[in-house]
């Protein structure tokens, strides 16, 4: 980080400032306040360092122009002569940490630290959130991936037409999601969307529940009830786990998608209907017709536009971005982020739930890690096995993971080379201190 250090006592100003190069910052030296004050105004620094009493210009007077001209600025004041009064103030006017001299100058080494991690931290957000704005989402389907800009694009091809849709793919993928977007998508969006699970109504109250019944139909129909066709009419009807119905009522359901009528239980005559119907499976449903479990007619009848939904474990590319979604979602403005060993045992988990099990992980993650704002494996995975990383030997690398374990290895022969001195290491390797700083924290090589 760019550091302004402001003091007029020489022997503080050289050995701090050395410090602060050693771990890896760029230190402008000011004697006094208006000195300070002519670097403030020519740049702008991430963290401005001060005493407090000094000839010219005092060290509020620099807080407080620094803090006017550049708010992100972080300022320390230091002080000699403290005062609970004064320390106030300095918080008052926005000062970030206010200590008192005598320090070691490591104090203030991991105030910076500190600084950087935040600063770090607030980037990594801000990115996550332009690639949430940047992905495409439609109704809470989100995504980046490949399959998933090709799910989307399907759904926008369709929507505007009436043409039948069986979406497909695994428990906790989203599959109302896509039928909301396409109805959401279409001329009939002013009229309901009606969603029945076809798994979670009895088989014995299914056709009841999507055709309705006449009065005196059967013992206990008192009154007449309409089903879920006819109160979707205009509109749209998505019948998930289509692979649960039962024969008999395939049979009528393939005659409403036939001739466009349906005839309650106990009518006279049957009744006009004008429905687009979406469906849903997590199965092969050709498999079901093989085995004489689903009508072969009404698969191709329902099959007109199919949309295969990719498992999660295909989409690594979306994992973060929908873990962010979901913090944003359950986090309260709690600016939570992931321990990136956690995201690595995250990208190798299976997820057998899909996206479901990850919403749900995250908001239980959220509800345990109570003042913690780094989510830690125990609060998303808890227990669950996650296969290790497969060993070098035997594997094609990535360019990526190539380039990474040759820095490493040569920043860690430099070290050697210059007996752990980071600044000559840092001229054998042809980078900056602070270069090289950033790399040894990305791999691990502080100790």
């Amino acid at each position: 980080m760019d550091v302004l250090l402001v003091d007029d006592e020489k022997t503080i100003a050289v050995t701090l400032g050395d410090a602060l190069e050693e771990d890896g910052h760029t230190v402008v030296v000011a004697r006094d306040g208006i000195e300070a004050r002519r670097h403030v105004e020519e740049r702008t620094f991430d963290v401005v360092i001060t005493d407090l009493k000094m000839p010219g210009m005092p060290g509020m007077e620099v807080l407080r122009l620094v803090k006017a001209r550049s708010p992100d600025t972080e300022v320390i004041v230091m002080t000699g002569y403290g005062t609970v009064e004064t320390a106030v103030e300095a918080m008052k006017a926005g000062a970030y940490e206010y200590i008192l001299k005598p320090f070691p100058n490591e104090t203030v080494v991991l105030l910076l630290r500190r600084i950087a991690d935040q600063r770090r931290l607030v980037a990594e957000n801000r990115s996550l959130k332009e690639q949430l704005g940047r992905a495409q989402s439609m109704e809470g389907l989100i995504g980046q991936s490949r399959p998933m800009r090709e799910v989307f694009q399907t759904i926008r091809l369709v929507a505007p037409g009436e043409a039948r849709v069986l979406v497909t793919g695994e428990s906790g993928t989203g599959k109302e999601l896509v039928a909301r977007a396409i109805h959401n998508l279409s001329s009939r969006r002013i009229q309901p969307l009606v969603t029945i699970s076809c798994a979670a109504v009895p088989e014995t109250l299914l056709e009841d529940t999507l055709f309705g019944h006449e009065r005196g139909a059967f013992t206990d129909a008192r009154e007449a009830r309409i089903g879920r066709f006819e109160y979707a009419h205009c509109g749209t009807v998505f019948l998930d786990d289509i692979d649960d119905m039962p024969l008999a009522t395939q049979v009528k359901l393939l005659r409403v998608l036939q001739e466009g009528e349906v005839e309650r239980l106990g009518a006279q005559a049957p009744i006009q209907v004008d429905v687009r119907v979406i469906a849903a499976t997590k199965v092969d449903l050709l498999d079901a017709v093989e085995e004489g479990r689903f009508r072969r007619d009404l698969y191709y009848r329902l099959n007109v536009v199919p949309i295969d939904l990719p498992p999660l474990r295909d989409r690594e590319d979306d994992l973060k971005l929908l873990a962010q979604h979901f913090i944003e979602l359950f986090g309260k403005g709690v600016p939570y982020r992931i321990a990136p060993e956690t995201l690595d045992e995250m990208a190798r988990y299976s997820w057998p739930g899909n996206v479901r099990e990850l919403e749900h992980a995250i908001e239980r993650a959220i509800a345990l890690a109570g003042d913690a704002e780094v989510l830690q494996r125990i609060h998303i995975l808890g227990t669950k096995s996650v296969p290790a990383r497969r060993p070098a030997a035997g594997r094609v690398t990535t360019l990526r993971e190539a380039v990474e374990e040759a820095e490493r290895g040569a920043i860690l022969a430099a070290l050697e080379h210059t007996g752990g001195r980071k600044a000559e290491a840092a001229k054998v390797l042809g980078i900056s201190r602070k270069n090289l700083w950033e790399k040894m924290k990305l791999y691990e090589l502080e100790g």
